[in-house]
């Protein structure tokens, strides 16, 4: 049986845990954090593979999902199969949308294009008002991202006898005789035959040439959440308005995405200037996750902006109905991203692999990543 040492224990890193734990090998995860606290708990809790690009990063997140509900069966975590869907209230997202129904399936999205009717039957969260049509999609499921990773660390435990250190910070990691050396804060040297460095927005923490000329960057997310909606109303599937648009590069896809793109740069240059695109998600307990910004490099500081809550308010209000628009928290999130693919993986040691840059993707392509890592690596 061979040692394996995660470093992170957000939903990358506890990923990694439990495809080594189940081939076999003995895994221990040391987290710096008393508990998680990255962006893997600061996020809308979407599995969303529709957002992925054809080809090897859709299947990676198909297999995500898959493992997400096998996990959630396992371990009774709360997991909504529900769905999402593309609002449009514009002619050109309408446009985009009907494309992507036409070219989507046949390389692997299960796409449907809705006319208004149907849309509001599946989503009593759209707003009827200028409502064109939504793209409906069954693969996207909803996970409360607080309580996930959470339970994903105590289930990993109680069947794979994973260790999980929290408040545990590693310091260094080095070659040794034997394999890489993890040396702790409390100068406790630990012997692995692997490592998995798995660090999220701290990426450059342990190994910072291996990113000089990467790539990776940081990026900062502004979101809140409503307080519980009344009667226990639910918004339906996922929700997204026609600016997601242009955010997700699976979209690229559709020769009508450009258009699309140039009519919001003249119009609201504000929304690309902070990288808004608006989204909706619903917790177990009623809570509407709303969100998001796109903050890059230097432009991030700690100090929320007013303007972009704003700015996220006012286009949610323009394409979702909710009985209660009372903000109950508000908060941001750093992630690693990496413009180069759907993740930053590499080797600075032998036996020692960096796994990080899953961006704004990581509860949807963490799983499938570190599945298709171990059953590709041997030790």
């Amino acid at each position: 049986m061979s040692q394996v040492t995660i470093i992170g224990a957000g939903i990358v890193g506890l990923s990694h845990a439990w495809m080594a734990a189940r081939c076999g090998h003995s895994v221990t995860v040391h987290e710096r954090n008393a508990n998680a606290q990255g962006a893997t708990i600061r996020n809308f809790g979407m599995v969303w593979p529709i957002g992925q690009t054809p080809g090897e990063a859709l299947a990676i997140a198909q297999t995500s999902r898959s493992l997400w509900l096998e996990f959630a069966k396992e371990s009774g975590l709360w997991m909504n199969p529900c769905g999402s869907i593309h609002l449009a209230h514009r002619t050109d997202e309408l446009e985009v949308l009907r494309e992507f129904a036409e070219v989507g399936p046949p390389l692997g999205y299960e796409v449907k294009l809705l006319n208004p009717s149907q849309t509001l039957a599946k989503a009593p969260g759209a707003n009827p008002n200028g409502l064109l049509g939504g793209l409906w999609s069954e693969t996207e499921c909803g996970v409360n991202p607080r309580f996930a990773v959470a339970t994903l660390a105590r289930w990993l435990n109680a069947k794979f006898g994973v260790h999980i250190h929290f408040s545990s910070r590693v310091t260094s990691v080095e070659s040794g005789d034997k394999g890489p050396l993890v040396t702790l804060d409390n100068g406790q040297v630990i012997e692995s035959d692997c490592v998995v460095v798995a660090t999220g927005s701290d990426f450059r923490d342990l190994f910072p040439s291996q990113f000089t000329n990467s790539g990776v960057k940081s990026c900062k997310l502004q979101m809140l959440a409503t307080k519980a909606q009344p009667d226990a109303w639910r918004i339906g599937p996922h929700l997204a308005s026609g600016l997601t648009l242009r955010h997700y590069d699976n979209f690229r896809i559709c020769d009508s995405i450009k258009p699309l793109c140039q009519r919001i740069a003249a119009e609201s240059p504000e929304l690309d200037k902070f990288g808004i695109h608006v989204m909706a998600s619903q917790t177990e307990d009623g809570r509407v996750i709303l969100g998001d910004s796109h903050e890059y490099g230097s432009d991030i500081t700690p100090f929320d902006k007013e303007i972009i809550d704003d700015l996220i308010l006012d286009e949610l209000r323009k394409v979702i109905f909710l009985p209660n628009w009372q903000i109950a928290e508000r908060w941001h999130g750093i992630y690693a991203k990496y413009p180069g693919g759907f993740a930053f993986e590499s080797q600075p040691l032998p036996g020692v692999h960096v796994s990080t840059g899953t961006g704004g993707s990581g509860m949807t392509m963490s799983m499938g990543i570190a599945d298709r890592f171990w059953k590709t690596h041997t030790i």
